[in-house]
């Protein structure tokens, strides 16, 4: 499946000179999510990325990461932004183009040694899962890789990232 069709181009958002990938095209279509789900377990699984659980960053990552850990039988964990959360956190900020933002999860959520595996509908630059990673290594757990939909190439995100797989599905 070309999953390039089901994903809709909007040009000039947020701000003029930007392609907006918009996804809920393809998670509106049910064969298409089906298809994605089921490609991103397969190709986790083929690269042996064993993990307890799915991390998934507010707020696509949910909407992926959700599902992709009952299709593997892992616990699901979210990354929400500032203030989110109720409980203790542990926290990372992390630098924008345009400021800084944080990044929050639960302190009981995850153990020192749990093997963990980072899922979003999307990298760019990378700062956002690299602040994910950051807080999962501060934490103590074992970064396994990462996941995405959709990887914008020429922003060269993957180069920010930690040494480890990264599956994407479609490159843009």
């Amino acid at each position: 499946m070309d999953l390039k069709l089901l994903v809709r181009d909007i040009p000039d958002f947020p701000k003029p000179g930007i392609m907006f990938r918009d996804i809920t095209t393809l998670l509106s279509n049910p064969v298409g999510l089906r298809y994605t789900i089921d490609s991103l377990a397969e190709k986790t699984a083929s690269l042996g990325l064993k993990a307890d659980y799915i991390i998934g960053m507010e707020s696509r990552g949910f909407i992926i990461g959700a599902p992709l850990a009952y299709k593997l039988s892992l616990g699901f964990i979210p990354v929400r932004k500032r203030g989110k959360l109720p409980g203790a956190v542990h926290s990372v900020e992390y630098d924008l183009e345009y400021g800084t933002d944080c990044l929050e999860v639960h302190q009981d959520a995850l153990k020192p040694g749990c093997k963990v595996l980072i899922i979003d509908d999307l990298i760019a630059t990378g700062g956002t899962a690299s602040a994910t990673a950051q807080l999962v290594q501060r934490i103590g757990c074992e970064l396994v890789g990462f996941g995405f939909i959709i990887e914008l190439k020429d922003l060269r995100g993957r180069e920010v990232l930690p040494s480890v797989p990264i599956v994407s599905l479609i490159e843009y």
